[in-house]
């Protein structure tokens, strides 16, 4: 099957300089590989939204309830809530709407602990005082990229930043048939990449969305990706992803008017 003229397309986060004695193979194997378009094609490709909740991804909650200590300094956190506010939530409601339009799986993870004292977090997350209790704010998801309870879309809570290491999601997905993942959430250094790394090792053909992705400074948003780049996923803009996919599955309303 033909691929979508997105799926050799050269990404920024190539370094020509930089020589690889694998990259061609890598390149065929992660980029260039036909099953993502038949993968797509046939329904088993699943959006996972990583994190877009109060406790990361808000100005004044969670971990930025305090902004002064936070840890972060206040120049990364505009630059990261500008990121966010004006490009990835934006973007991240795009495609959450292509895949719904095409009846295809959107899933959300979330930090979120199973008790409301977090005595269940994984030790990491009680090391950085990471809890976000059932019910509370802090574990509510952003309402532009809100799960859409209408269409039963599915929820993983979790206390780690790798969500196939902490749950069941791959058990899951493999219930429903989910070989190919589009990944886009918070932090692209964190829990973003952590998920590729682990979806790749699992067998899963991942691209990461990287116009969907933020983090707290462009340069370790740039420095994952790099990092992620052709070795264990492709790495894409929202665009070309949207003209892969409106290539490859037309929408139901596309549908009904080309045949009148």
């Amino acid at each position: 099957m033909n691929q979508g003229p997105s799926e050799s397309s050269v990404s920024p986060y190539h370094d020509p300089s930089h020589v690889d004695p694998l990259k061609e193979v890598y390149h065929e194997a992660i980029v260039d590989n036909p099953e993502r378009q038949e993968l797509l094609v046939e329904g088993h490709t699943a959006l996972l939204c990583i994190d877009i909740q109060y406790l990361d991804a808000a100005r004044g909650h969670g971990v930025f309830r305090d902004a002064e200590n936070s840890g972060v300094p206040l120049e990364a956190q505009e630059y990261y809530f500008d990121r966010l506010e004006r490009l990835v939530l934006p973007n991240v409601r795009r495609l959450q709407d292509a895949f719904r339009a095409r009846q295809l799986e959107v899933i959300h993870t979330r930090i979120q602990s199973l008790t409301r004292d977090g005595r269940d977090r994984s030790k990491g997350h009680r090391r950085l005082g990471l809890l976000a209790a059932p019910g509370s704010r802090d574990a509510e998801f952003i309402e532009m990229v809100a799960p859409d309870e209408t269409r039963d879309e599915i929820v993983i809570n979790k206390t780690a930043s790798g969500v196939f290491s902490s749950t069941n999601l791959h058990y899951v997905l493999n219930n429903m048939g989910i070989e190919s993942l589009m990944v886009v959430g918070v932090y692209t250094n964190e829990c973003v990449e952590t998920t590729v790394r682990d979806a790749c090792d699992l067998g899963y053909l991942v691209t990461v969305v990287e116009d969907c992705c933020a983090t707290v400074t462009p340069e370790l948003h740039e420095a994952s990706l790099a990092t992620l780049c052709d070795r264990y996923a492709r790495v894409a803009r929202l665009s070309d992803v949207l003209k892969t996919i409106r290539t490859a599955l037309p929408s139901e309303a596309a549908v009904e008017t080309a045949n009148g």
